[in-house]
């Protein structure tokens, strides 16, 4: 008797088993869900849909409560001349020019040495860099609210000191002082966090590079502008880029300074249009999403110019 078998009676080689393998699918697929989906759900709730909603709003004419009246562009019309947004923007414009360049360039100066110098001290210094950032935003302004007072500010006190009397004078209370005044908190309250972005950059940079350097006698100076500066010109550019459209729509700080006043010397276009929509004499939602579609154009536009001027791309070593 054969021992061969016959290919019509040979039985097919058994299916491997799938199960293990599909479950393994199954799982990452729950994973990814349980993962992404929330957080997705979140964006897509309170993120997309308000700002998709605010493009809707922007040709109504609407408070919040009686019924919506579709207007076309005159809201748009309206803010054109509107002088009120222009000088909001020429505020916003002063910032923008000041408090990044100033924050970065502090920034660096501070982390180059903390890094290089050496101090004993730096753990300490550290720390009281950083320190206004685990303080909330509302902390560090009711601080400087503090500081600017006219009667028992810290600032009248220093000038004083100074042989210099000054008088009770509100530096947020005038005219000609108070948008100046803005500066030194907004400065003071990016710097630490920016200090740290900064040290953790220029830690990778090799040390072979500064010994060669300080051989040919470069300066302190020379090495951070001539290598420092270079090789981590790409965190530099997302620092300065975060720094400006952060300026351009926040508003907080001026809110709780001064609300705009006195007489709208300080008044941003964030500020406007919140309070167009929730101040206590204004709920004009649809006006206020037009300011809001204004402002994205202006945010494109910045994120333009910085893309176009500030070097991306760092140097190999």
């Amino acid at each position: 008797m054969s021992d061969t078998v016959s290919p019509a009676t040979a039985r097919p080689p058994a299916a491997p088993k799938r199960g293990w393998t599909a479950r393994a699918k199954v799982q990452k697929r729950v994973f990814v869900l349980l993962a992404v989906g929330p957080c997705l759900a979140g964006y897509l709730l309170f993120t997309l849909y308000p700002n998709l909603l605010s493009v809707y709003y922007a040709f109504l004419s609407w408070d919040g409560i009686s019924e919506k009246k579709f207007v076309g562009f005159e809201n748009f019309v309206y803010m054109i001349k509107d002088k009120f947004v222009w000088r909001a923007l020429g505020h916003n414009a002063l910032l923008m020019l000041t408090v990044p360049a100033l924050t970065v360039l502090l920034s660096l100066c501070l982390a180059y040495l903390l890094i290089y110098k050496k101090y004993r001290e730096a753990s300490i210094y550290k720390v009281l860099f950083f320190f206004p950032n685990v303080l909330a935003t509302v902390v560090v302004t009711l601080l400087w609210a503090f500081i600017y007072d006219g009667s028992y500010g810290l600032l009248n006190g220093l000038i004083r000191l100074l042989g210099i009397e000054i008088g009770e004078y509100y530096w947020l209370g005038e005219k000609s002082t108070a948008l100046w005044a803005l500066l030194p908190p907004m400065i003071w309250g990016g710097v630490g966090f920016y200090i740290v972005i900064f040290m953790n950059a220029m830690r990778s940079i090799p040390e072979s590079l500064y010994e060669s350097a300080v051989m040919e006698g470069a300066s302190h100076w020379t090495r951070l502008f001539r290598i420092t500066i270079p090789l981590i010109s790409p965190v530099i550019y997302v620092s300065t880029l975060f720094l400006v459209l952060g300026v351009l729509k926040g508003f907080e700080m001026v809110l709780i300074l001064t609300n705009g006043g006195p007489a709208g010397s300080t008044d941003v276009i964030g500020l406007y249009m919140f309070n167009l929509a929730f101040g206590a004499d204004s709920h004009n939602y649809g006006y206020a999403s037009a300011i809001g579609m204004l402002l994205f154009a202006i945010l494109v536009v910045a994120k333009y110019i910085v893309d176009k001027y500030t070097k991306k791309d760092g140097y190999e070593y």
